[in-house]
């Protein structure tokens, strides 16, 4: 039978036949090869009694070619590994010349994480890669795995939307009119009636709304799903295309969604530190390598493992945004104006810096800030009491500053509506958001998480195009 190597390393059966397929990373004095086939991080060693093979045969195994391997599993006799396949047959399957694994990342030395990019259809075969997409996998697992145990339903909402739920107007069109002879009204506008849906659609930028509508029926539900982002931003944080875990419940509060949120996180990140055990030390070493060469003040506070146990093990900080802004009016970093963006009165747009500042030096610890004022926040957020600010929640991680954010949602219809009229969102094309509130209105509430964030924070990778297969940014949609 075909073994995978993860399954021959985790349970040898010493002396046992073994049929392996992969990808030969090194071939060394024509007997020792260094085989992989993605399951692992850890290569399998194959010993080949070169006096019993044609030369033409083993002119073919060069780096980046896929072979299969018959043979007996041994017990090692070099350093290195325990254990090592004796080969009795080897099976060329596809090719690699030398001279193109020279122009390509397969060659083996170290390349730029921008040299990858460029590379991005090969990249996934260098160890790097292959830890972090095992690692992406794993979370997705544990994404699913911890809704469906907690009564949560599965629930596949438009990539194709006439709504703009955030309101920000940073949508892709979709469009199947002729561009170079768009239709025409009478007063010189896009005829969007001759279009495919007979009226404006975009790519959308997050399942909520829909979710929400879901959620007043069947209880909890959670979407996991594309979402879609026109933002001009290229920065490490930012991507054109990303995945949104967003889960909604019904008759539940802010308290409520800050206590789920906070156990979700905590169960995912368990389930890969349980699980990617290889791959999460393999990705320590690596930063911190990389990470001699920085100054001690950007290099992270602490190693990779450390800093997922530390978000594990410690209990959430639940902090006001108006007590978040008296601290940092009153840091030393504001008042020395070492902030790029100087806290100067309530009401101020919290940027990365000020919430790695309480996460990392002030409370050290993971931090959720809730109760945002109302003008900085969207219109399906609940109107406080006080008229001036939202039953709105962001998650605070050290190194990344927001991964999650969420909020009560305004399930009282008059308040909803008037919201919607201040802030000039379209009540004609959310009609059917707004009548949920007619029919058994009631207390809900729900979150969004970026799973790329999540992904990078798991990884301690720096650029979030590098927890992604094929990153999509402002002018780049290669492959």
């Amino acid at each position: 039978m075909k073994s995978t190597i993860a399954s021959i390393l985790s349970s040898p059966n010493l002396h046992q036949d073994y049929n392996v397929y992969g990808w030969v990373k090194a071939f060394r004095s024509n007997r020792f090869i260094a085989l992989n086939d993605g399951s692992t991080i850890k290569n399998l060693q194959c010993v080949v009694d070169f006096e019993n093979f044609d030369k033409s045969l083993l002119d073919q195994i060069t780096i980046g070619s896929a072979i299969k391997i018959f043979g007996v599993l041994k017990e090692s006799e070099g350093k290195g590994q325990s254990v090592e396949i004796e080969v009795s047959k080897v099976e060329v399957l596809g090719l690699a010349d030398t001279d193109e694994v020279k122009k390509t990342i397969l060659q083996p030395k170290r390349h730029s994480l921008e040299k990858l990019r460029e590379q991005a259809h090969l990249r996934v075969r260098t160890n790097t890669f292959g830890a972090i997409m095992r690692i992406r996998a794993k979370l997705s697992y544990a994404v699913h795995d911890y809704f469906n145990s907690n009564g949560f339903f599965y629930v596949n909402t438009p990539i194709i939307t006439g709504s703009d739920a955030e309101g920000a107007g940073e949508m892709f069109k979709v469009t199947n009119l002729n561009l170079k002879d768009t239709p025409k009204t009478t007063s010189g506008d896009i005829n969007f009636k001759e279009d495919f849906f007979g009226k404006e659609t975009n790519l959308t930028v997050s399942g909520q709304l829909e979710a929400e509508t879901y959620a007043l029926g069947l209880g909890n539900v959670y979407t996991f799903g594309p979402t879609f982002r026109a933002e001009n931003s290229n920065t490490s944080r930012h991507l054109a295309e990303f995945w949104m875990i967003e889960p909604e419940m019904a008759f539940c509060d802010l308290d409520g969604n800050m206590d789920l949120a906070e156990d979700f996180i905590k169960h995912v990140l368990s389930y890969i530190t349980e699980h990617c055990q290889d791959d999460l030390e393999f990705l320590e070493q690596r930063l911190l390598q990389e990470e001699k060469s920085k100054p001690e003040k950007d290099r992270s506070p602490m190693p990779l493992r450390e800093k997922l146990d530390f978000v594990i093990n410690n209990q959430f900080k639940r902090v006001s945004y108006t007590e978040a802004i008296d601290i940092l009016k009153n840091s030393k970093p504001n008042k020395k104006k070492k902030f790029d963006y100087v806290i100067e009165e309530w009401g101020a747009d919290l940027q990365s810096e000020h919430e790695r500042f309480l996460v990392e030096k002030h409370f050290k610890c993971p931090v959720i800030l809730f109760d945002y004022p109302a003008k900085i926040k969207a219109f399906y957020m609940r109107l406080n009491d006080d008229q001036k600010t939202v039953r709105a929640m962001d998650i605070l991680f050290p190194g990344i500053g927001e991964i999650v954010g969420g909020s009560q949602r305004e399930e009282r219809f008059d308040v909803l509506k008037s919201k919607m009229e201040e802030l000039n969102v379209d009540q004609d094309e959310l009609w059917w958001y707004l009548e949920t509130r007619k029919f058994g209105t009631c207390v809900h509430s729900g979150f969004g998480l970026g799973f790329e964030r999540l992904v990078l924070f798991a990884t301690g990778m720096g650029n979030i195009r590098d927890v992604i297969p094929y990153p999509r940014t402002p002018q780049n949609a290669d492959f």
